[in-house]
Parts: structure tokens; C-alpha cells; sequence
């Protein structure tokens, strides 16, 4: 079907009841942005799930880049997104307003150059992401590790996501995922394709342009209105049944799995990426930092499980805005949160 059917044969679903969640904060964003989201009826109930890795991220990961920004000598470089998101305390803004050394970068090869820069200051990276990012981390390791770079250190908040989606589709109450396109380049479709088995529920990838996410979303439905279980590539054009397997094997070679802990989720067994053999030389500590002291008045971790949608949240568009968060999903271009108030949309 044409990209004009797919609208139309979505608008006029009268199936049963589907309630789906799409995983990726990117397609979270592409959903409104595209006008797909708006056009769903009543029927399909569309759930934003924890696909942005700044908002599943605990504060006590933030609470220790805080510390490292207060402290003499050390200097904390984060993507941008990162800053705003509050830890127990304060966040690395707040941190900064305090005369504590924060700053973000576009490209996280810029901070060598700022480090080679200031030779008698430590910089703590934070490396926050999913399969996506985690090869251009484990690539600037590998780098900071060869070249003997001293004063570069990484705060890891690495996660994988298929652990993560496994726990959301045993509880049952979710009829089929929109899996993540871009992991789903380096993990392959084949991880999905068992997690669907496993799970016995529906998985589609997706793409990310209007066409590419109609054609997901209208498989979806149609799958799980037929209660057919199993996955389905509707991005076959970059997701191979492998995925990037020079990409795996670098992370293969750079981090050792480990328990992590997701907000709204507890701790996933051997969901994060931790800095292995001679490359924990250059790890700031990212071991044990489980506490999450979620902020008075922040549902995000219901708001990322799919338990809470962002406009029924208290806080939402009143004590929680984009300007003054009272949680990560508030602050990232990629929560939930975010994107339903800067787009309008009744999520």
C-alpha cells in the first residue's frame, strides 16, 4: 500500500482494543512530528517506553557526576541533555551555578582536544546510551587507551536494551512493541526475533520517516489485531538479521555486561556495559550506583514503563515544564515527557 492507504486503513481501524508501545525516544519524537501519533483512533492506545537513555538513567549517576564537578581539578563533559537532569541534590547546571566545572559536547572526541587543552585537569566523560552509542564509547576508550591519554576518565551509565523490552512484555498488559531501529542496526533482527518467541508477543522494527513508520505501526496492528505472535523487519534496508557485527565485537572487546539499574524498572540483570580488562584503568567509578532518588512530584518511572501517560502526571506542564523539569523525562529532547509538551499532543 501506498504511504496515503497506510493512513487510512490506520484511521479506520475498528479491531479490537491494542494497547502498543513504541521503545525508541527517536520514534517517541518522529511519532508526533509526522502527525501519526494524532491520527490513531481511539482504539490503539500508543505507550512511550524506556527508549531514552537519559531518563532511565538513576540519580545516583548523576548525584556522582555532581561530585566530580565539585571537586578540585575535575571537569564533567556530558551531551548537552545530561545537564539539566536533576539528581537528588542538584543537577550538573545546578553544579556549575555553584562554581563546579560542567560543560557539554556535540561529538564526545571533542573532549580530547579539551583535555590535551588543560593537561593539569581530570575530565570525566559521561557515557550515557544504548547499542547505538556504545561503539562510538567503546571506539574513544579504545583511543584514550592506546594514545595513554591521563587525565580522561568515563563515567559509564551504558545500557542494552533487549533485557529491558523482555521485562515489559511478560507483564502481559502490552499487545506488541515498535522496537528500536537504530539498536536494532547493531543488534540485528535475530535478537528481536527471539525476544519475540520467548515473550510470545509481537515485535516490529521500524524506521523513522513518515512512510517507513506508517508501514511499521500498520504491520503492528494488523499482527496483533490477528494475535499473531513473532517479529517482523520493516526496516530491512539497514537492519540486517546480524546487524553490525565489527560493532559488537568492539563492544565485545571494551565492556563486560553487568546489572544496571533502569528507572521505573529496578535493576536488569546484565543490562549494562562496564569497562573490561585493561580498559577499566580508565572507569570513574561506575560500579554500584543503584540508589534512584526520584524527585518529589516525578512519575517518570511510570511515565517509562508505559504505566502513566505524561498528561496525567500531576507535575505535567504545571510544576514540570521543559524550562524548570522536575524529572529526566521533562529534559530530554527524547522523553516522553519533553516531546508531549513541546508538541501538544495528548500522548
Amino acid at each position: 500500500m501506498k504511504e496515503r492507504e497506510l493512513a487510512q486503513w490506520l484511521r479506520s481501524y475498528d479491531g479490537r482494543p491494542l494497547k502498543l508501545m513504541e521503545v525508541c525516544g527517536t520514534h517517541t519524537a518522529a511519532l508526533y512530528r509526522s502527525g501519526i501519533r494524532q491520527m490513531l483512533p481511539p482504539s490503539i492506545t500508543l505507550l512511550s517506553g524506556p527508549g531514552c537513555p537519559v531518563c532511565v538513567t538513576p540519580t545516583a549517576y548523576i548525584d556522582r557526576l555532581v561530585e566530580y564537578a565539585l571537586t578540585e581539578n575535575c571537569k564533567v563533559l556530558s551531551f548537552g541533555d545530561m545537564l539539566g537532569v536533576p539528581g537528588s541534590r542538584m543537577s550538573l547546571a545546578g553544579a556549575r551555578d555553584r562554581g563546579g566545572r560542567a560543560d557539554f559536547f556535540y561529538n564526545p572526541e571533542d573532549a580530547l582536544d579539551m583535555a590535551a587543552a588543560e593537561p593539569g585537569m581530570t575530565f570525566i566523560l559521561a557515557a550515557v546510551g544504548f547499542e547505538t552509542t556504545a561503539p562510538v564509547w567503546a571506539s574513544l576508550v579504545q583511543r584514550v587507551y592506546r594514545e595513554k591519554i591521563r587525565n580522561v576518565r568515563f563515567l559509564t551509565a551504558l545500557k542494552t536494551m533487549p533485557r529491558a523490552i523482555r521485562l515489559l512484555a511478560v507483564r502481559g498488559d502490552i499487545d506488541g512493541f515498535l522496537c528500536p531501529g537504530h539498536v536494532a542496526v547493531i543488534t540485528g533482527s535475530d535478537a528481536y526475533r527471539e525476544l519475540a518467541a520467548v515473550c510470545g508477543t509481537t515485535m516490529v522494527i521500524g524506521g523513522f520517516t513518515p512512510p517507513l513508520l506508517l508501514r511499521a505501526l500498520v504491520r503492528l496492528v494488523l499482527q496483533c489485531a490477528k494475535g499473531t505472535e513473532g517479529l517482523w523487519n520493516e526496516y530491512p534496508a539497514v537492519v540486517r538479521p546480524r546487524g553490525n557485527e565489527q560493532a559488537r565485537a568492539l563492544l565485545r572487546e571494551v565492556f563486560s555486561p553487568g546489572n544496571a539499574v533502569w528507572r521505573g524498572l529496578g535493576s536488569i540483570e546484565e543490562s549494562g556495559l562496564y569497562l573490561a580488562g585493561p580498559y577499566k584503568e580508565l572507569d570513574a567509578g561506575s560500579s554500584g550506583l543503584t540508589d534512584d532518588a526520584v524527585p518529589r512530584g516525578c512519575c517518570c518511572g511510570q511515565v517509562l514503563t508505559g504505566r502513566l501517560a505524561p498528561v496525567r502526571c500531576p507535575s505535567f506542564g504545571k510544576a514540570c515544564t521543559p524550562e524548570h523539569p522536575v524529572g529526566a523525562c521533562m529534559v530530554s529532547s527524547e522523553g516522553a515527557c519533553c516531546v508531549t509538551y513541546r508538541e501538544g499532543g495528548p500522548a
